[in-house]
């Protein structure tokens, strides 16, 4: 994994502050998220503190800090889901993998994060495990959906 950060540091060598966040972007893309050593060796090659570098992650949704999981959900938090109660979809996740959204179980099974409107409106709320989508869906419906998404990760 160093190598290909050093590859892509290298691609962006002589960047000024403007190409900070593709080189985050191909940062996360490669490694699917951007560790502490990728944030340090960034501020090395920008001479930028790391701060600096993390605080510009930090203020943008898209970047993680920790990998996904295997199993990642995605619980839809915009207005027509909120409205149709996906915080009580998001507050039952937590529950039942005991992590929050941006966080990954200790196993690397599951991950969750609270999203922006998926566009399937008509159908809220929806949440998306990996590539597929569940709409109309209840607390109630999430123990399953888990056990059905494990056993689907670890036996593909």
């Amino acid at each position: 994994m160093a190598d290909i950060l050093d590859e892509i540091i290298e691609r962006h060598v002589n960047i000024q502050r403007d190409g900070l966040i593709p080189l985050l972007q191909e940062v996360q893309s490669s490694q699917g998220f951007l560790s502490e050593e990728a944030i340090i060796r960034i501020g090395a090659s920008m001479e930028l503190p790391t701060s600096k570098i993390y605080g510009v992650a930090t203020f943008y949704d898209q970047f993680r800090f920790e990998p996904r999981g295997k199993v990642h959900f995605q619980i839809c938090h915009g207005t027509t889901c909120h409205i149709n109660h996906s915080m009580r979809i998001l507050q039952e996740i937590e529950r039942l993998l005991k992590i929050k959204p941006g966080q990954t179980t200790r196993d690397g099974i599951f991950s969750v994060d609270a999203t922006s409107c998926m566009g399937a409106c008509s159908l809220s709320p929806v949440i998306k495990v990996n590539d597929t989508y569940y709409h109309d869906v209840s607390p109630a419906d999430l123990k399953e959906i888990i056990e059905k998404s494990k056993s689907k990760s670890l036996h593909p």
